[in-house]
């Protein structure tokens, strides 16, 4: 066979391939434009937009599909990340999730940004401008705080009941009491009392490591109200706004006091 015969054939295999999809095919569900992604989010105008023009490309039906996401394999490769991205994180479907779900997400967005974890490497690689600024990673931590977030402490004793169930509302996408495996955050099963930054196998950041601070009610008051206002550098995703679920919270973790 001629060599331009087998030349022919190779390219007429790629594209034909470019039409498979081993990993679910993104490209059905319909654009409807950038202009469209998170009109009525309740959130910040800036993170909007860093969240539209930073990772929209794979987290939303507004994927620009480039000419070599049609060359096989590479673009099932491409595919198979978006659609994990997108079940993952779905802008497009922000507005329908429950509010509950917007509150995981939000936690969510903040982690990845503040431990440069997003955008992936294989995607920067090709998309170099996607990589979030200092003051991209600013705007997207704001996510974690609310107009209320400055409501003073209440003094009197929580109710550690009710403190469970923000624990499960809030705190449990990231933390469980007593394992770190699968988690983004440290266990906290004990932290009442316990240095912060000391649970073994985690890896904290180094502001939290440094700080000093033992847990307690002062200083879980002030890291649950805003936790970059007491250690600028950290990991944390979002604040606790509400006052009573802060002291609540704090009488549950108080009971909380080893791990098995």
């Amino acid at each position: 066979m001629r060599l331009w015969a087998i030349a022919a054939l190779v390219v007429a295999a790629v594209i034909v391939l470019g039409y498979v999809h081993p990993f679910g095919n993104p490209r059905v569900e319909p654009a409807k434009g950038l202009g469209t992604l998170l009109q009525r989010a309740n959130m910040p105008a800036e993170a909007k937009a860093v969240l539209v023009t930073k990772c929209a490309d794979c987290h939303s039906s507004e994927t620009r599909w480039p000419l070599y996401a049609r060359v096989a394999p590479g673009s099932w490769l491409i595919e198979r990340d978006i659609v994990e991205a997108r079940k993952k994180m779905d802008l497009s479907q922000w507005e329908e999730m429950t509010a509950e779900k917007q509150e995981v997400l939000r936690a969510k967005i903040i982690h990845e940004a503040k431990s440069g974890d997003m955008p992936p490497l294989q995607y920067l690689a090709l998309h170099w401008n996607a990589k979030l600024s200092i003051t991209d990673v600013q705007v997207l931590s704001a996510l974690g705080k609310s107009p209320s977030e400055g409501e003073a402490a209440l003094t009197g004793v929580g109710d550690a009941i009710r403190g469970k169930l923000v624990f499960e509302k809030r705190c449990a996408g990231c933390h469980a009491m007593k394992t770190n495996r699968g988690r983004e955050g440290p266990m906290l099963a004990g932290v009442f009392g316990r240095k912060a930054g000391s649970v073994a196998g985690f890896a904290y950041s180094a502001g939290l490591k440094n700080s000093g601070l033992t847990w307690n009610d002062v200083t879980l008051e002030k890291w649950l109200s805003n936790p970059d206002l007491i250690v600028p550098d950290n990991n944390m995703s979002f604040s606790v706004p509400k006052a009573e679920e802060r002291r609540d919270l704090i009488a549950y973790l108080k009971r909380i006091e080893t791990v098995d």
